[in-house]
């Protein structure tokens, strides 16, 4: 890389924690409120979208009575805000690879499409919001994943090229978002998608962030 300090700009659920049985747990709960039975497959298909847009999305394949959607994405984030503030726990090689990018003079951004009081609540509970130089949350962009704005948005705020950072996601939409802001991509499968072709675009395939460590794996620094 041209750049003189490595930029790595880092996804969020399912990257730093596993939330996404949190998530799952939260959209069934509340979409049951108003006579929508939401499968685990149901829930994995919008994976890594924006909640509002998740919402839009069954509203338009199963529309509902009772209920705004601004009602059904309140409910579920006091959920999600809930289960990340009490259950919440680490990803394998977080902490390390965190420390890892420190030692290399990394510049990090936490980029996810998720609202901002749920990254808020996760580095809390986490404790490494003094990590990270910038929080950017979707919510403010006019799209979610995979579009890339909140991408482009975290490399303008570290005054930055896309060309010069490096995105770690674990989802498809993630990359994709990535992949279309310019930046390289190094993903983190969940180990049941880790097979799946579709990662074939991706610049890495790691199986936890201890692979940051590994021998081999400094290319983007």
């Amino acid at each position: 890389m041209t750049n003189p300090v490595p930029v790595v700009i880092l996804d969020m659920d399912g990257l730093l924690i596993d939330s996404e049985p949190f998530w799952r747990k939260a959209e069934q709960k509340v979409f049951a409120t108003v006579g929508i039975s939401l499968t685990e497959d149901d829930c994995r298909l919008t994976t890594g979208f924006r909640f509002d847009e998740v919402v839009d999305y069954w509203w338009r394949m199963r529309p509902w009575q009772g209920k705004s959607k601004e009602q059904i994405v309140s409910e579920v984030l006091d959920e999600m805000e809930h289960f990340i503030t009490t259950m919440a726990q680490p990803m394998p090689g977080v902490y390390e690879a965190l420390e890892y990018f420190k030692r290399n003079h990394c510049q990090l951004a936490l980029a996810s499409s998720s609202a901002m009081r749920l990254i808020q609540a996760t580095i809390s509970r986490l404790n490494i919001k003094n990590y990270f130089e910038v929080l950017v949350s979707a919510e403010s962009e006019p799209y979610g994943k995979p579009h890339p704005g909140v991408y482009l948005r975290a490399a303008e705020l570290l005054h930055t090229s896309p060309l010069h950072c490096i995105a770690i996601e674990d989802s498809l939409n993630g990359l994709i978002a990535a992949k279309a802001a310019r930046m390289r991509c190094i993903v983190v499968p969940h180990p049941d998608e880790y097979d799946k072709p579709h990662w074939v675009i991706a610049d890495d395939k790691w199986r936890s962030l201890h692979d940051a460590e590994l021998p081999g794996k400094k290319w983007f620094l």
